[in-house]
């Protein structure tokens, strides 16, 4: 085999399409646009038309969003675990941490923290500190002799137990609230009972005395 042997392979390369040479090429003249219009010319990309329906893409329904404090967990699997052991990749009597499996190579990079889950067999003794770890997985490294720190489950447990920065503390404006009803209901109760009393009360009579008529021609 020489340099000047050397084929690209087969059906990895074609010949390109030339354009506008003669109307017997099949491709001349107009060179495949049609004649005249819009996409006859170029410099026109009408991505999503289709002649003036509704699009496929306004047709279709809009479904959930994409939450913007996501967070992107990376999976491992403890079989990987086990084979990067064997391979001296990582130190069995250390801790495995997201930025040691980093930098032997095990994981490309860790975004927010890693995910241990249970395919495969572990045989290795190991103390792993993650994100988060499956039931199965759990129970692989347990029985194995090894133990696993969930870092984010113990962060959640923290945020329950102790209250957040800058959180206020809880309004009493409840507890007036059910106060004011309660004086405002004992208060109409109040005026009740009294209309009542004044009811059954015996009612007295005033007769009315008539003031004395003034005599015509007397002296104010």
């Amino acid at each position: 085999m020489k340099l000047n042997q050397l084929r690209p392979r087969e059906g990895s390369t074609h010949t390109r399409k030339l354009l506008g040479r003669g109307i017997g090429s099949g491709l001349g003249k107009t060179s495949g646009r049609g004649v005249k219009g819009q996409k006859a010319r170029t410099g026109v990309a009408v991505n999503g038309f289709e002649g003036g329906q509704m699009p496929l893409f306004r047709r279709l329904p809009k479904r959930g969003f994409t939450p913007i404090g996501r967070r992107k967990f990376v999976p491992i699997n403890i079989g990987t675990l086990q084979a990067a052991v064997d391979s001296g990749r990582i130190d069995p009597k250390a801790t495995v941490t997201a930025q040691a499996l980093v930098d032997a190579g095990v994981l490309r990079r860790a975004h927010d923290g890693v995910r241990l889950l249970g395919d495969g067999e572990l045989k290795a003794k190991l103390k792993i500190e993650v994100a988060y770890a499956s039931k199965t997985a759990l129970a692989a490294v347990e029985k194995a002799g090894g133990s696993v720190t969930m870092i984010e489950v113990e962060k959640a447990a923290a945020r329950a137990a102790t209250p957040m920065k800058g959180r206020k503390a809880p309004s009493k404006k409840p507890a007036r609230k059910v106060a004011r009803i309660e004086a405002r209901t004992a208060a109409i109760a109040k005026a009740v009972t009294e209309a009542a009393t004044a009811e059954k009360a015996p009612v007295v009579k005033v007769a009315k005395v008539k003031a004395p008529k003034k005599e015509k021609g007397a002296a104010v």
